[in-house]
């Protein structure tokens, strides 16, 4: 732009300003009063678009779960939960059997389902040694399951178990088929990590909460499948705590909680009252020898550093303890296998992880703590 130009510009400015001037105050405050309108609509509309925020829908599956409370290893309870499964298997279709075991350790025993051997079992069974589940009833158990009923797919929802020998096994087993980025290397690993933090702290609120977790994860894999689950009875009450701390809803209270009432649990541990001893054996104690009928073995599985005891009852030693000094120490009528009667006298040896044994007495003499019928401890030196 030359000089010309710009003189030429100015004096038209100079003769044009006030006129102009006065327009744009009129267009400004105009504008602005417009935009100010806009801006407050704007405003109120952006803000009434927002949605809502929405709570977080999980997708549920629509099955019903039937829980069963077991006595561990009992071999009347296997047969009626044998029998239980072989219905809902043939008369209601079900193929899927929750159990308390690890999900690796079920892995193998759906490979071992497929196989034409028990070797698979086998090795499962020998890496249960020193555990409740070593116990010839539980492997005639899965063997009957195999045979009657085989299509049918287990589910493990504890945390892992065994996962130095079991867990450590299956993850060569993936690996070795080309399976180390797949769904169940991940489950697997995760299975061991829960395993490692349980046992380094012997945290029963940790296990409880994560055996939930677990069973919700398999159970959602099912859409509208319905199962049957097999599980401790501490595990298994609709409206019970955890049996370790009493401070958190157990398992199935739990799954109620989540599921709503397309659940059911029965507590089948009770069968195990109605038992006649295994054997007889017998115990001396102050410088008397007694016959010992002997009830069997009882998990303690969730209980740091313990990991089972068994029960005796001395027969025809009360009268002979009864005036011993006793011990501030009450064991409840519901912890024994057997059924309890005033005036009678108990042998419990309990287990430890290192393989210590604790040998404890009782007597029954009708005492009643909290509202419980319980044996109280006796000092028998």
């Amino acid at each position: 732009m030359n000089d010309y130009n710009l003189t030429f510009v100015a004096k038209a400015k100079m003769m044009l300003v006030q006129p102009l001037l006065l327009a744009l105050i009129v267009i400004l405050v105009v504008s602005s009063l417009t935009a100010c309108d806009n801006s407050t609509a704007g405003k109120t509309a952006s803000k009434s678009a927002q949605p809502t925020k929405d709570v977080p829908v999980v997708t549920q599956a629509s099955g019903s779960i039937y829980l069963y409370g077991e006595a561990h290893g009992v071999a009347k309870i296997l047969d009626k939960e044998y029998k239980l499964w072989s219905q809902y298997y043939h008369n209601e279709g079900m193929r899927h059997l929750f159990v308390e075991l690890s999900y690796f350790t079920v892995e193998y025993l759906n490979l071992w389902m497929q196989s034409d051997n028990d070797d698979i079992l086998e090795e499962i069974y020998d890496d249960w040694e020193r555990t409740l589940n070593h116990n010839p009833d539980i492997k005639e158990f899965y063997k009957k399951i195999k045979s009657k009923c085989p299509e049918t797919i287990f589910h493990g929802t504890d945390i892992g178990h065994q996962y130095d020998i079991t867990g450590s096994r299956f993850l060569s087993y993936l690996a070795a088929n080309d399976l180390g980025e797949s769904e169940k290397y991940t489950l697997t690993m995760e299975a061991i990590r829960q395993g490692r933090v349980f046992y380094s702290k012997e945290d029963g609120v940790y296990r409880e909460n994560k055996m939930t977790e677990n069973f919700i994860r398999e159970f959602e894999k099912l859409s509208n499948e319905s199962v049957m689950g097999i599980y401790g009875s501490a595990h298994t009450g609709l409206d019970e705590m955890d049996y370790t701390t009493q401070t958190i809803p157990c398992m199935a209270n739990q799954l109620q909680e989540h599921y709503g009432f397309n659940i059911y649990s029965e507590n089948l541990s009770k069968i195990a009252k109605d038992i006649e001893p295994s054997r007889v054996d017998y115990i001396s104690l102050q410088g008397k020898e007694y016959a010992a009928s002997y009830f069997g073995k009882q998990d303690l599985n969730g209980f740091k550093d313990y990991a089972h005891r068994e029960f005796w009852r001395l027969e025809d030693a009360y009268e002979d303890v009864q005036d011993l000094p006793l011990v501030d120490n009450y064991l409840p009528y519901d912890n024994y296998l057997m059924p309890i009667e005033v005036g009678q006298v108990f042998v419990v040896n309990s287990t430890k992880t290192d393989g210590s044994v604790q040998r404890d007495y009782y007597l029954s003499s009708g005492q009643v703590v909290e509202g419980v019928n319980s044996t109280q401890q006796f000092t028998a030196e």
